[in-house]
């Protein structure tokens, strides 16, 4: 059967809701009674979506379901997993509408994942199925999905809806305000104490006041988190005239000759002058002007960049600075003076050691090319789990088709999902949502659109991370586990052209398999330069051994190529310390759970 993604239109992202009655009552069905892999494929259930991108416990959740017109009715069956168990179950008298809503009151019980599970019946038959996750969590640092925003122009309310819309879809918990500022030293600017109604930012774009303020809100509706974005030692070239004093400079010689800088285009406002994190009145000086950001905007918390190794650097008494320490001692300062939540940017991993000491509610890396392969993405995660004593999960800045971004196109979407199956595997998630898709360090780039195809697939793989984050990126860690696979599907360690990566983790006392297929990739790159990566073909019937000495009681397989994430149980035979089975099928990822 096709996926909801394969079928959901993307004129429905962002779609205003209307108002039907649904009349909801018990179900007594067993579980076995509906499969996902039996469902038909009438395309009937158009579009799923929930009020909310993230409940707290108590929360109840609100559905909207559209239904093509012309699917004329019939009963729907919901669902509502966590993992593989049915927790509750639902009957919804369906009599035509074009809309149908409902609720659901999750458990009391914190940082959970659930999949929602839609099916459509006409007939005694099951002819159509959707899903969409659902997570219960009271802190969005937990299990953060990243969104970005980088277009504050004035704009009318409804374009705004859609946007937001459109990534509370993908399920984005928070959201990076990038380059809303006036000036890096100077955010917020001021007409008496009032906020500006517009003013440029660096790039001399326009923004205006409202429209920040109205993403602000429509982030808090869906209760996502809203972050101001600024650098932790940016000053514009004119700065002295607002303050700011040049021995609080960070410079590239110790005679204090030359001020380190970040040099940008002629068209743009300034180049930006560079500061000693760890300068104490350079931090009061920005503390301050933040202040009157966080005084008249309500973001939720500041993303901290920076711009990665800088050399040799010196402070105005002619002492080497060390950059990482400073990070440290900025960070530190920071929360105690402005109680708010932090991200900071480890460019290329740069200083990352230093930042997992200080108040952040993940790790944020930047991947530049000294980390270009897919096992590098598992690397990283692994590391900043190390960094912060398994205490924070990693988010990954990572610009897919970057070469192929210089000119106008569209996005690989073999490479995208690759990439995004790696990381979600090792426990990590990726910014790349927002009005588009990232391709460069520089936001508001739009040289390349997303496919069809591509948007509603990742629907589906974020769906997945959503539903399954007690199993990916909860107190997850690696697990030693001897797998073979066959000719068809030969397994490997490592990632590998020509073969399935396979390794496993142990979470929530279960091994977790991942399968990721590199049968037939043209490169081991992950940004897919020149959008050029190529698609796997299916296998089928996936033979796999696992040497195991504990007795396995259960084992079931989900994937976000298949069912829109749906869990599906497998036959097994273990016996002598080898635990034998077959997937149906493996097309970019797999996730196998044996239960003990």
């Amino acid at each position: 059967m096709k996926s909801q993604a394969s079928r959901m239109k993307t004129a429905a992202i962002g779609a205003g809701v209307l108002v039907v009655t649904a009349l909801i009552g018990g179900c007594a069905r067993d579980q076995a009674a509906i499969d996902p892999q039996e469902a038909g494929d009438a395309d009937l259930l158009s579009y799923v979506t929930t009020d909310k991108a993230r409940y707290n416990p108590g929360d109840p959740v609100r559905f909207t379901l559209k239904m093509n017109e012309s699917a004329g009715g019939g009963d729907l069956v919901v669902r509502y997993k966590h993992l593989d168990e049915i927790v509750e179950e639902k009957a919804i008298e369906w009599d035509g509408s074009p809309e149908v809503n409902w609720e659901w009151q999750p458990s009391e019980d914190d940082y959970r994942g659930y999949m929602t599970e839609i099916f459509l019946k006409q007939d005694k038959e099951i002819v159509d199925h959707a899903n969409i996750a659902v997570d219960v969590s009271s802190d969005w640092g937990k299990f953060p999905r990243y969104g970005y925003l980088a277009d504050f122009m004035a704009m009318e309310a409804s374009e705004q809806e859609a946007v937001m819309e459109r990534l509370s879809r993908y399920r984005i918990n928070g959201i990076q305000f990038y380059d809303w500022q006036w000036k890096h030293h100077m955010p917020m600017k001021l007409e008496g104490e009032a906020p500006a109604k517009t003013w440029p930012e660096i790039a001399n774009r326009p923004v205006a006041y409202d429209t920040v303020s109205g993403y602000i809100d429509l982030a808090h509706e869906r209760n996502m988190k809203a972050m101001n974005y600024n650098l932790l030692f940016g000053a514009f070239e004119d700065s002295e005239q607002d303050g700011v004093k040049r021995e609080w400079g960070l410079f590239k010689d110790p005679l204090l000759k030359n001020q380190d800088k970040h040099p940008l285009p002629d068209s743009w406002a300034s180049d930006i002058m560079l500061l000693n994190p760890a300068n104490e009145e350079w931090q009061s000086y920005l503390f301050r002007e933040e202040k009157k950001v966080f005084d008249r905007l309500p973001f939720d918390g500041w993303h901290v960049d920076q711009l990665g190794d800088r050399g040799i650097l010196y402070d105005a008494n002619a002492d080497k600075v060390n950059l990482p320490d400073a990070y440290e001692s900025f960070m530190n300062k920071a929360k105690e003076t402005i109680d708010v939540d932090y991200v900071m940017n480890a460019v290329g991993q740069f200083g990352q050691a230093n930042i997992a000491k200080t108040p952040v509610k993940f790790l944020y890396t930047e991947v530049w090319d000294a980390h270009p392969q897919y096992r590098n993405l598992k690397e990283i995660t692994d590391q900043n789990l190390k960094y912060s004593k398994g205490a924070l999960n990693t988010v990954f800045a990572a610009y897919m088709n970057y070469d192929h971004a210089n000119s106008a196109g569209e996005f690989n979407m073999p490479g995208v999902l690759l990439t995004d199956a790696v990381m979600f595997a090792s426990g990590a998630s990726h910014l790349e949502l927002g009005e588009n898709m990232l391709a460069k360090e520089y936001f508001p780039n739009r040289n390349l659109r997303m496919t069809e195809e591509l948007q509603v697939a990742l629907i589906a793989y974020y769906d997945f991370l959503t539903a399954y984050q007690n199993l990916l990126r909860d107190g997850t860690v690696d697990k030693e586990l001897e797998v073979a696979g066959t000719e068809a599907a030969e397994l490997s360690d490592l990632p590998e052209r020509g073969k399935v990566w396979s390794f496993t983790k142990e979470a929530q006392g279960r091994a977790v398999l991942h399968l990721i297929n590199f049968t037939d990739a043209k490169g081991m790159e992950w940004r897919d330069d020149r959008a050029d990566q190529t698609e796997p073909k299916e296998i089928k019937d996936v033979k796999l051994t696992v040497r195991m000495d504990g007795k396995v009681k259960k084992a079931w397989v989900a994937s976000p190529d298949y069912y829109g994430g749906s869990p599906v149980a497998l036959d097994f035979e273990q016996k002598n310390g080898e635990l034998t089975l077959t997937l149906p099928h493996l097309k970019y990822w797999n996730m196998v759970v044996l239960e003990y």
